[in-house]
């Protein structure tokens, strides 16, 4: 008994539009939805801004800890020298 034959895998189905073209329609949906949204409603978040920008700080520092941006810290695994190490 032989086991020597082709494996076809069947050609994709296409659904008309392309994946990026349907993620830019959404997408400028809701820049345009979030446009309207914050014409109308001014008046209640004149009041916010500078709240919102106090929270941007502490955000900033828990998505942006692990980046390197402290000078001093390396990983333990890294082959640089520290800055007292030099």
């Amino acid at each position: 008994m032989s086991t020597d034959h082709a494996h076809t895998n069947p050609p994709p189905q296409s659904s008309g539009l392309p994946r990026r073209a349907v993620l830019g329609a959404v997408l400028m949906t809701a820049l345009i939805g979030i446009f309207f949204l914050l014409r109308e409603h001014r008046e209640h978040l004149a009041g916010s801004w500078a709240y919102l920008l106090l929270l941007a700080c502490p955000v900033m520092h828990l998505f942006h800890h692990g980046h390197g941006g402290h000078g001093g810290r390396q990983d333990p695994g890294s082959s640089l020298p520290r800055a007292k190490d030099r």
